[in-house]
């Protein structure tokens, strides 16, 4: 199996790219997840990143909450910046990639955790990407590999208790990113 850390830090840097092109004005436009605004988007980005942080750093983060409070209209860049350093050094070490991990979905090896944080941070960038308006061109290989772990992970229509909804058929010519979306169950925002 290939070593996840890579792709997980090539992951945080594309995200920590997309947060810094964040206009305060846009905190309040809609996103793919439909219950976020890119405001919730972004706590949750943040929060997620701190929970998986933990995670690494002590085998068990899910006391920690998924959102988190209190940044201001423009701290946003900073707020992830901080954490996403503390996250990638939670997960640098090779102990940790063997050692157990306590998930959402039940203690695994740190190596079996890994991709799929990737497949979440990278899905919540293209939904970011999407609700700011494509800034960026994002990296299709991160896009390639969160599918394939998606695929390997989530069955396709039964995802009761899962964080995503039933994998929609990708338009066509779907990019790897517009595949993912769709196995994930999103579409991209349609715009006027």
């Amino acid at each position: 199996m290939t070593d996840p850390r890579p792709m997980f830090a090539r992951a945080t840097a594309q995200t920590a790219d997309v947060i810094a092109t964040v206009r305060p004005e846009q905190l309040s436009g809609p996103t793919p997840c439909a219950e976020y605004d890119v405001r919730t988007l972004l706590s949750h980005v943040v929060g997620a990143s701190t929970r998986i942080a933990v995670c690494g750093e002590q085998g068990d983060g899910l006391h920690v909450r998924l959102f988190v409070d209190g940044v201001e209209d423009d701290g946003w860049p900073w707020a992830y910046d901080e954490i996403r350093t503390r996250v990638v050094a939670a997960w640098s070490s090779d102990e940790r990639m063997s050692g157990p991990v306590r998930a959402p979905w039940g203690e695994v090896p740190g190596r079996d955790a890994l991709p799929l944080y990737v497949m979440e941070m990278v899905a919540h960038t293209w939904d970011l990407s999407e609700g700011l308006g494509r800034p960026l061109e994002l990296d299709p290989e991160l896009a390639e590999y969160s599918l394939a772990t998606a695929r390997a992970a989530l069955p396709g229509d039964e995802r009761e208790g899962r964080p995503f909804g039933p994998a929609l058929p990708a338009p066509e010519g779907a990019d790897a990113y517009g595949r993912l979306a769709a196995w994930l169950g999103r579409r991209p925002l349609t715009r006027a």
